[in-house]
């Protein structure tokens, strides 16, 4: 009985707390913000909220006062229009009443502003970003042998090739050749550049956008809070294959990622294939944890292993 107890428990751990990567992107209908893989993106996702507690009152009192006036002062019900030529507390409040709005939704923009420019941990690791027609060239600033490697959009005929068939976790227009990878809970220095015309790094899981101008370093940081492999575009219309111009951020372990950099040192490419079959294989491994555990919990249900105690109709002692 006890085994069983502890197998129960050690299921509903894993079923509870296993990790698994995932690929964040956008679906279909998608009406709000992907979800949030660091900070930054958590506060601009309450900012969003935030903000429509305004937006939505004020839109909703104007549309109001719009169908006050098309009915009060219509021409049938008003043949003499009003002289009126000003009141001075309506413009006393629609002077002021416009400017506490903005007070309370500058001072946390702002924040959220400075947060984004002035980081305040050192970088961990420094990756530079250069946009090309139609391509990203990336360059990890370690050791005395910098990495670097381009990576462009994936065809349906490299696919297979590539080991990327499955496109719920590598989409059309969206999957790459060469993922960006980073540890999970590092700060990450992005530095961007281009290296033609202007274009746009965007990672709206990280709430990361910073333009690529020729001639410029713009830089930008993120941290990314939990495992998976997350996509962005170019978001600077930048010549014909714009649209073709998909960035694939893939965030591991420290350990998974130290193994990925030591391997690059020979071959880019097979380092890639290395690190997709170690997450393939923690995939399997999380998702055989959670289908056991729901295995067992609806054993437990439905079979005889769980009885509520019954509650004594007798009362107590006096």
């Amino acid at each position: 009985m006890k085994n069983k107890a502890f197998a129960g428990l050690a299921a509903l751990g894993c079923l509870l707390f296993a990790s698994t990567a995932f690929a964040d992107q956008p679906f279909d209908w998608q009406k709000g913000l992907q979800p949030a893989a660091t900070s930054i993106m958590e506060e601009i996702r309450w900012f969003e909220q935030y903000t429509l507690w305004f937006i939505v009152p004020i839109t909703l009192f104007v549309l109001l006062l719009l169908i006050v006036v098309v009915v009060k002062f219509r021409e049938s019900k008003n043949p003499v229009p009003s002289k009126t030529s000003h009141n001075t507390a309506i413009e006393v409040v629609w002077t002021l009443g416009p400017v506490v709005i903005l007070l309370f939704l500058a001072v946390p923009s702002f924040q959220l502003l400075t947060k984004q420019l002035a980081p305040t941990e050192e970088p961990e690791l420094t990756i530079k970003a250069t946009g090309f027609q139609w391509y990203w060239g990336y360059e990890y600033q370690v050791g005395d042998n910098p990495l670097s490697f381009d990576s462009l959009l994936l065809h349906d005929n490299d696919r297979a090739a590539a080991g990327k068939e499955d496109k719920s976790v590598y989409p059309r227009l969206l999957a790459v050749d060469n993922e960006v990878v980073v540890p999970v809970g590092k700060h990450v220095r992005l530095l961007v550049t281009a290296g033609d015309v202007i274009h746009a790094f965007a990672m709206p899981s990280f709430g990361v956008k910073i333009d690529a101008v020729p001639g410029r370093m713009n830089e930008t940081w993120f941290k990314a809070e939990r495992e998976g492999l997350f996509y962005g575009q170019c978001s600077e219309l930048c010549g014909k294959d714009h649209a073709f111009m998909p960035i694939a951020i893939r965030v591991v372990s420290q350990e998974k990622f130290d193994t990925w950099l030591a391997a690059t040192a020979t071959n880019v490419g097979e380092a890639n294939k290395a690190l997709m079959a170690s997450v393939d294989v923690a995939d399997k491994s999380v998702d055989v944890a959670q289908n056991a555990a729901q295995k067992y919990l609806g054993s437990q249900i439905h079979g005889r292993h769980i009885r509520c105690p019954r509650r004594s109709s007798r009362s107590p002692r006096t």
